[in-house]
């Protein structure tokens, strides 16, 4: 009998060992390896092709590599193909992940019902059975006379019957699910996600058909699986929603055919996922009542612009030690801000209990948003409520001073459009031509900014 060959892979980074370490000698992380089952000794001779699917290697010059654009087409969402780098692309292997509940079968669904009307298609369902994706999809009054439907869990089996249908798209839902006979242990180990993910994209490149893959994520809100999952793929792609919101964002984390970090807004309905074209006005609902401590900043967001609202509470602490609390936003960033504040402004909250919210659910993670951030913890902590038409963004150093940040001027711009007539922004960022309508006061350092509100 053949004897199995194993390996054992990090799930942090993807680094390969030949026995098991307690910790992993390249990222440093503690318990990461699983064992992988690489098959048997006698499938080793059987040839093996990368990830690219390339049949017969070709050593070539690099100016007589073909330039000519890979034919996308459209996913029927814009704010799907915004995520995607402008839509799918053929050969393409995309991975979108989410909790369970975001809604990454229902917006796969809807967009293979709109996409069977004009091609060949092919949903592979897993978990569900096809009784209960023809139920969802009379529930949100899809079209479905035309969308091929597969309920299978083995891969070999998947493939071949995807070489009789001839599909253009091919949705895998999900990759957990699925299995190789030739990788003895159970689907959803590491070995079974790994091989899987591999066979597919292998066969994506081949046929030249675009699959998409269904993902879990972990209780930190990552992809499950090992990271050469991620590696392997062309676009990984997260749906992000709490089960409070209504609102579910499209983020894109890698992208091998447009820009990564973009960002796709969809709204939950009855009649499932509907695409807010203007997020901005979605997010700035705003109530009748104007308190302390809110201020709206523009942040960038893949290619465009959007404007949010931030709120912060400071109130007298009742500990010993005071609580940082940040959603939305980093709460290490939070807590060198403040100490920024207390230097370089004077303001002295190590006795305050400090809250940060960005409404709407939003996410922030790039520096812009400091400025807005500091301004709204004084408007709280001195009970200033901050005007109204006022637009904030900029980064603030640990010297104290305003650092411009990127596309200033289509921030400045788009905050214009909503209506808005004063900015406080860094130096940096002082538009060249007015903006009509909009007073623009340009800042250098923190104290500069406390004086302008």
């Amino acid at each position: 009998m053949a004897k199995a060959k194993t390996a054992y892979v990090c799930n942090e980074c993807g680094a390969d060992f030949v026995r098991w370490l307690g910790q992993c000698t390249e990222c440093k992380a503690w318990n990461s390896l699983s064992e992988v089952r690489l098959g048997t000794s006698k499938s080793a001779t059987v040839e093996r092709r990368g990830f690219a699917g390339a049949t017969q290697a070709k050593v070539q010059t690099l100016s007589e590599v073909d330039l000519e654009d890979l034919p996308r087409f459209s996913s029927t969402y814009q704010e799907f193909d915004r995520v995607l780098g402008g839509g799918i692309v053929p050969g393409s292997a995309i991975l979108i992940g989410g909790s369970p509940g975001a809604g990454k079968s229902t917006l796969l669904l809807q967009t293979m019902c709109q996409l069977a009307a004009s091609m060949n298609t092919l949903y592979v369902t897993g978990e569900e059975s096809l009784q209960q994706v023809a139920l969802r999809a009379q529930r949100l009054g899809l079209p479905t006379d035309k969308l091929r439907m597969l309920a299978e869990t083995s891969v070999e089996t998947i493939c071949d019957l995807a070489d009789r249908e001839q599909p253009r798209v091919m949705v895998i839902d999900s990759i957990q699910v699925m299995h190789l006979a030739d990788i003895q242990s159970a689907p959803g180990s590491v070995s079974q996600v790994r091989e899987s993910a591999a066979y597919l994209t292998r066969y994506a490149k081949q046929k030249g058909v675009a699959i998409i893959m269904v993902g879990h994520v972990t209780k930190d809100g990552s992809l499950a699986g090992p990271k050469v999952l991620e590696h392997c793929i062309d676009a990984s792609i997260l749906l992000e929603g709490t089960a409070d919101s209504r609102f579910r964002t499209l983020r894109g984390h890698k992208n091998r055919f447009g820009p990564a970090n973009e960002l796709g807004v969809f709204a939950m309905t009855g009649q499932g996922l509907r695409e807010v074209s203007n997020p901005s006005a979605i997010f700035l609902q705003r109530g009748e009542e104007h308190g302390n401590g809110s201020v709206v900043m523009v942040i960038w967001e893949g290619t465009r612009p959007l404007l949010v609202e931030l709120q912060a509470l400071v109130d007298a602490s009742q500990l010993a030690n005071p609580r940082r609390v940040a959603v939305g936003t980093e709460a290490t960033r939070l807590s060198m801000l403040l100490a920024v504040l207390h230097r370089h402004g004077g303001l002295h909250m190590s006795d305050q209990d400090v809250f940060v919210n960005v409404v709407g659910g939003v996410r922030v993670t790039e520096t812009g948003a400091d400025l807005a951030l500091l301004l709204a913890i004084v408007s709280s902590f001195r009970e200033q409520p901050l005007p109204r038409d006022l637009i904030v963004f900029g980064e603030v150093g640990l010297a104290g001073e305003i650092r411009p940040v990127q596309n200033g001027q289509a921030r400045l711009n788009e905050a214009a459009k909503h209506g808005f007539t004063r900015a406080i922004v860094p130096a940096g960022n002082r538009p060249k031509d007015a903006i009509p309508g909009m007073e623009v006061i340009a800042v250098k350092n923190l104290q500069q900014a406390l004086e302008a509100i």
